[in-house]
């Protein structure tokens, strides 16, 4: 969408408004000063890895969408880095969201689903993102705007403004049959006012000549679909893809780019993005179909399998670009990385490596963003653990975990032991159980994955415990 005329004010004043305040700071705060770098990190509800016209493996169609229009975000992956194989620490919002900000994967913070009761974290002690740059250096400030999707508040985690500890409803999210129809709207899943909120904490850190952390968590492209009428009738008038073919959902998936390019041209304005690293990414893969609960053949996220609600890989990798100060251009990076691994990046880019705290699951891949030839990504586990003790009825309907290590996945269905091992560097679909053929690999992989769950104390499925059954006490009462 054409940014409105607001919008383009907004932009230009706080570029005004910072550029006079840097020439007033005099001796005692010269713009030579501010040398730590700044941090953008935009997270998006419920994107899937193909969900963008970004391909996340290079010359690969198939792993972008075939109707879904981005160009914004082609622009950021065209100056910065693509993360071929990023996850999500979790198939869904609230576990996802945790493992970012913590370092630490859902199953060691006894965070598995929506909607639990976390009163059992100590979510004012935990380090936490903010927490590791005011580490690094005092003057660091945080803010966070829209979906918190967590409990406490942004402040106990460190993030001296914010709107509050926001969930889906913010966001216009109505749970009934009509989230799927598509509600034109002038500002849709509020991404001009997030913008524009973003735009204004950017200027004043700037202006205070203090670096900064900003988390900029939009509602979109969770239901319910809402996007300008200009973007419906946009797609309306284009023919749809073969896999991607819902136009209100390709309209509010606009709508959101057009979102990214104007904070990118603001972040221009200000003249701050020599200095700053900005991070896009998705909080877990997309829904599988629309609506979400039918039932489908072929999920949205294919060629990956099933999605949103399962750890499955349609359900847990997510588009990840991160571009920022010395990071190549243009280039893919297919080494796994997760959710779990931003706090400790962001940390080393800071000036600080935390990767060797034995507390935390994520380890740095700092060394990735520059192109390192020996660089690697140490973790206090080898491998991806994700971990989905419950029965969902809108998605595999058994609880489940799997683990990721090289190549290799194990899938482990947790109420009858069965499980499944997949080749991902020939088999994204998770198609073809190799099992038989690499027997001890998948004896390993699963004894690796128990013992990493027990060693945390992880949630136990048991019977009767759902997606909407039973807090953390009956999880906790099976341990």
């Amino acid at each position: 969408m054409p940014w409105g005329k607001a919008e383009i004010r907004t932009v230009v004043c706080l570029g005004l408004l910072s550029t006079m305040l840097v020439a007033c700071r005099g001796k005692e705060g010269t713009i030579e000063e501010q040398l730590r770098p700044n941090f953008l990190f935009i997270l998006v509800d419920d994107q899937g890895w193909n969900g963008t016209s970004v391909e996340m493996i290079e010359g690969d169609s198939l792993s972008r969408s075939d109707f879904f229009e981005t160009p914004n975000l082609e622009d950021l992956a065209d100056s910065g880095m693509v993360f071929s194989q990023a996850y999500a620490a979790a198939p869904v919002c609230a576990p996802s969201r945790y493992s970012i900000q913590f370092g630490k994967t859902p199953a060691r913070l006894s965070v598995v689903r929506v909607g639990m009761n976390t009163d059992h974290v100590r979510h004012e002690a935990l380090l936490s993102i903010p927490k590791a740059l005011v580490a690094v250096d005092s003057s660091y400030v945080a803010g966070h705007f829209g979906k918190w999707g967590m409990g406490s508040h942004p402040s106990t985690l460190g993030y001296a403004h914010s709107d509050g500890p926001n969930q889906n409803k913010a966001g216009g999210f109505v749970n009934d049959r009509s989230q799927w129809t598509v509600e034109p709207m002038e500002d849709p899943k509020q991404i001009g006012a997030l913008t524009r909120s973003a735009l204004e904490f950017m200027a004043e850190a700037s202006a205070s000549n203090r670096p900064f952390y900003l988390q900029l968590s939009h509602y979109a492209v969770h239901a319910s679909i809402q996007a300008t009428p200009g973007q419906i009738e946009a797609f309306e008038s284009k023919a749809a893809g073969v896999r991607h073919v819902d136009t209100g959902f390709a309209a509010m998936t606009a709508d959101l780019d057009a979102g990214l390019g104007a904070l990118m041209r603001g972040l221009d304005s200000l003249g701050l993005r020599d200095n700053t690293y900005i991070f896009y990414m998705s909080d877990n893969g997309s829904v599988p179909n629309i609506p979400g609960a039918m039932p489908y053949t072929r999920s949205l996220n294919y060629p990956l399998s099933r999605g949103k609600w399962d750890a499955m890989e349609g359900g847990i990798r997510v588009p990840l670009v991160v571009a920022g100060p010395g990071i190549a251009k243009g280039v893919y990076c297919d080494q796994p990385v997760s959710g779990c691994d931003i706090l400790p990046t962001i940390s080393q880019l800071a000036g600080r490596f935390i990767g060797s705290d034995s507390t935390l699951d994520g380890g740095s891949f700092h060394g990735l963003l520059f192109e390192d030839e020996e660089a690697t990504v140490t973790r206090l586990t080898d491998g991806l653990v994700f971990h989905v003790p419950y029965r969902n009825g809108i998605a595999l309907k058994r609880p489940h975990s799997a683990i990721r290590q090289g190549d290799f996945k194990l899938l482990k269905f947790q109420d009858t032991g069965e499980t499944y091992l997949y080749d991902l560097s020939v088999d994204a679909g998770e198609t073809t159980d190799r099992t038989a053929q690499f027997s001890q690999t998948s004896e390993a992989l699963e004894r690796h994955l128990d013992a990493y769950l027990h060693s945390v104390k992880a949630p136990k499925w048991a019977e009767g415990i759902t997606w909407k059954e039973h807090p953390l006490e009956s999880f906790n009462s099976h341990h």
